[in-house]
């Protein structure tokens, strides 16, 4: 036989070191186990082996316990006095797994909301003024620190960015990346950062993690757009990334309309123009800069054009991502314009939608557009590249860039006939040679450079060219071009000061953002309607299994996919003040002091309860072998009654409190399993009364007003009152254990309604804040209504709250024993005060102040 040992520390007990000690539960551990327990809500303790809350000695500690003398004789006989006990070590606790199941189906995981819920700017961060006649840019102001956007009528599903001025002189703009697909006529009304999520969660994995680098490069402010965050509008029901947008454009620094002014007579150039060439080289090496380090963190642009180039506050170049999602997306859109045309009249021809991006400054590579044409399966004649991400889509983009600021104009017109050329028409069927047509570019393109700039930098006029091969494995690296430009820029030679290995380069590319999904994404809204009405989601995984509760599913499995009734169970004349299920029946409780009786089957009114004198205002239903329903009102009368069918038109038992001047009656019911019935009255007192002969055995006093609520969990009973306070009182000799907000006078706020289980307590304030304590510890104090909530209750893991905004909004708890999370999820509006909350069984009763009831259910 083993000596009994403590269960904290697993010592054997002995009369020195570890001397056991009686708490109040009847269990027993070692005298300074109990001194480094935590005491979160002095002078209360957890015991370590039943966990029940019980009072604990202060300031004396575990010294002022009872010593259990039994333990200790049996201890010393099992023990051999000449041997030393070796020291056991604690073993690890498993850890406690909640029961609580799933309330609707996974819209979106926790981890996807861990990893992107610090990416959601809050709802009143950006405002969009639609009003207005004109199309355009408004004015924007910054209040109270919050981006605030002034918009005129703008066209959402135009490809243009939302632009706007922020007071301080800051350029930001607003990127579509993603549509709801909730549906907007719902009863259920998600909140905002659930609405982020579940687009978010309807994306796929290369989405979101494209989505994902974005966000890093545009934070990391390498000289590209900064990203402030993800932003959802209600109104298009479309998610925003809010992204930085500067003032000067490279087209203000420098007019590059008509390129650089022409060389010498001798075909030399002369100061002005080496200058200007100078300055252009400056600017080519702080593009290839930027891209070299957007490619070492993975990320290929695929395309530029001069309006994705701006310049910073300190006149250095900088790169707007945004601008080359828009660019990409006008791509993808040209290329479906491309397939259209190969099938239409020969009048139009196939290369005109890129010519049109051309004219505009915008310049793709043909590698890049052949790979989009062959995944729509369009072949361009004898052409055959391999298709695959490769750096060479950002050195042609940059060449074209550099020669349209050296040329000017002329550049972007034989680029034009360039592309007309490369694309086989019915009308021309000839030209089908590409290595030619790339020698003749070059040769043009040649012969306008010199009559710009003359013969002075044919080194850099030669690499430009090169990076114009149709051919991307004979292009240069942006590292040569790099070392190429930074050499006319500070005269020396840099064969030696860049040693970044093209190969490894291309090799860590992961997205290009012209291939990738960001500019992929359509305008269209996708309602989920058919898919999620028969239990899939867009994925196809079939969530028709989760959260059944009995034959029914959960409430919010209905709310989630609209398939969702509402039953109004009218027949109440006043405000519903109590709700209550049992045996198959829902019990309601109204100001017109009548308790009603619904079948849950069917929920038709079965029998009306008529003995209260006065407003009932609380109920409770006792499951035991004769099943009772017990009713408590205003004037301080309590009702017993039989809670079977047939139903009495007479109370079993009925008897009132003692009431005195400051009496305002019965406020709050409780049952206790030991048979005992606890009321909590206007005279600040709480009563315990037999279930067997119906006699008080006790008055608990504390409170400073009137009590508003009562649970009981773990032989606790926890009250609460309009004093603001929180009180917990062991039901074994109804002793005072603990009192929870004295020490909050500035928040105090009366405490309407409570809630507890086995460790979690959640109290609701007149104020509109929920409380949430977890193994005794405040964990969550966030304020979910804008005014007072009356009523709340919770199932499993989702709480409900409701009051006086006439909403009831829903929460989910998540977390562990050491920290509790509370996330939004939605709400449903209605027109009435709620006063009454119940969910159970799957379904979700609301009593409102109208005297309706309604029911919720799957």
């Amino acid at each position: 036989m083993e000596p009994p040992e403590c269960p904290v520390c697993l010592q054997s007990y002995n009369g020195d070191s570890t001397i056991p000690r009686v708490l109040a539960c009847g269990h027993s551990a070692c005298e300074s186990c109990l001194n480094q327990l935590p005491h979160p809500q002095p002078p209360t303790i957890r015991c370590p082996a039943c966990t029940q809350l019980v009072r604990f000695p202060h300031p004396q500690g575990a010294a002022a316990l009872p010593k259990n003398i039994d333990l200790l004789r049996l201890s010393r006989l099992l023990l051999n006095p000449n041997s030393n006990s070796e020291q056991r070590t604690s073993p690890q606790r498993p850890k406690k797994e909640t029961t609580r199941g799933c309330f609707t189906p996974p819209l979106w995981s926790h981890d996807l909301y861990s990893a992107w819920k610090d990416w959601v700017l809050p709802e009143d961060a950006v405002l969009l003024e639609r009003s207005g006649k004109q199309q355009g840019v408004g004015l924007c102001s910054l209040t109270e620190g919050k981006l605030r956007i002034n918009l005129n009528s703008f066209d959402f599903s135009s490809f243009s960015p939302f632009r706007c001025r922020l007071v301080d002189d800051r350029k930001v703009g607003i990127l579509k990346v993603g549509r709801s697909c909730l549906l907007d006529d719902s009863v259920f009304n998600y909140s905002y950062v659930g609405r982020v999520m579940s687009v978010l969660a309807k994306m796929s994995e290369d989405e979101r993690s494209e989505l994902s680098l974005f966000l890093s490069m545009g934070s990391k402010k390498c000289h590209v757009s900064e990203v402030y965050g993800l932003w959802f509008d209600v109104e298009s029901q479309s998610l925003y990334l809010v992204i930085e947008r500067k003032q000067v454009t490279l087209s203000k620094f420098v007019d590059f309309s008509y390129g650089i002014a022409g060389g010498g007579k001798d075909g030399s150039a002369n100061r002005a123009v080496k200058d200007q060439v100078s300055c252009m080289a400056m600017i080519g090496v702080e593009l290839c800069e930027v891209l070299i380090g957007l490619q070492l963190e993975g990320l290929l642009c695929g395309c530029l054009g001069l309006s994705c180039i701006a310049l910073d506050e300190f006149e250095h170049v900088y790169i707007d991502l945004s601008e080359v999602v828009l660019l990409g997306r006008k791509i993808r859109k040209s290329v479906a314009e491309i397939m259209d045309c190969t099938q239409k009249t020969e009048d139009l021809e196939a290369g005109q939608p890129i010519a049109d991006l051309l004219k505009n400054d915008a310049f793709v590579s043909p590698d890049l557009l052949f790979q989009l044409l062959h995944k729509k399966g369009v072949q361009m004649g004898n052409c055959s590249f391999k298709y695959c991400v490769d750096c060479g889509f950002d050195v042609w983009s940059l060449a074209c860039i550099l020669l349209r600021l050296i040329i000017g104009k002329q550049f972007t017109e034989e680029m034009v006939d360039y592309w007309n050329c490369l694309f086989q028409t019915k009308r021309d069927k000839m030209i089908s040679d590409y290595e030619v047509l790339y020698v003749r570019c070059v040769e043009k393109i040649t012969a306008m450079w010199n009559a710009s700039v003359g013969i002075d930098f044919m080194l850099l006029q030669q690499i430009l060219c090169k990076c114009l091969d149709l051919d991307p494995s004979k292009r240069p690296h942006l590292t040569d071009v790099w070392k190429s430009m930074k050499s006319l820029t500070v005269n020396l030679q840099v064969n030696n000061i860049v040693n970044i290995n093209g190969e490894a380069m291309n090799a860590s590319i992961r997205y290009c953002l012209v291939l990738g999904e960001l500019c992929s994404i359509s305008n269209e809204i996708s309602i989920v309607s058919k898919e999620l009405q028969n239990g899939y989601d867009s994925s196809g995984e079939d969530f028709s299994h989760v959260s059944e509760v009995g034959i029914e599913k959960h409430i919010v499995d209905g709310l989630s996919v609209d398939k969702v009734e509402c039953v109004d169970l009218q027949g109440h004349l006043a405000s519903i003040t109590g709700l209550s299920v049992g045996g198959g029946f829902l019990f309601s409780s109204s100001l017109d002091k009548t308790i009603k009786v619904w079948c849950l089957k069917d929920f038709t009114h079965v029998h009306t309860f008529r003995g209260h004198e006065h407003r009932v205002m609380a109920v409770a239903f006792v499951d035991e072998e004769q099943p009772l329903f017990i009713s408590g009102d205003s004037g301080g009368g309590i009702c017993i009654w039989a809670a079977s069918v047939p139903f009495g038109q007479e109370p079993l038992r009925k008897w009132y409190e003692q009431q005195d001047w400051r009496y305002s009656g019965i406020h709050a019911l409780a049952v206790s399993g030991a048979g005992i019935l606890l009321t909590g009255s206007g005279d600040r007192l709480i009563k315990a009364w037999s279930l067997v002969d119906y006699t008080l055995s006790c008055s608990m006093e504390g409170h400073k007003s009137v009590v508003s609520a009562l649970a009981v969990s773990n032989a606790v009973l926890y009250s609460a009152s309009w004093d603001s306070t929180v009180r917990l009182w062991c039901l074994h000799d109804y002793s005072p254990l603990a009192v929870i907000g004295e020490d909050m006078p500035g928040t105090a706020s009366c405490v309407l309604s409570l809630y507890s289980d086995q460790q979690t307590l959640v109290a609701v304030n007149q104020n509109g804040y929920v409380k949430i304590w977890m193994n005794d510890v405040l964990q969550r104090s966030i304020q979910v209504h804008s005014s007072a909530i009356f009523a709340l209750c919770m199932e499993e893991k989702w709480l409900f709250t409701g009051g006086l905004d006439k909403t009831v909004k829903v929460q989910e708890i998540y977390g562990d024993e050491f920290q509790i999370e509370a996330r939004p999820v939605g709400s449903i509006s209605l027109d009435s005060v709620i006063t009454a909350l119940l969910c159970i069984q799957g379904k979700l009763f609301v009593g409102c102040a109208n005297g309706l009831i309604k029911v919720y259910h799957h």
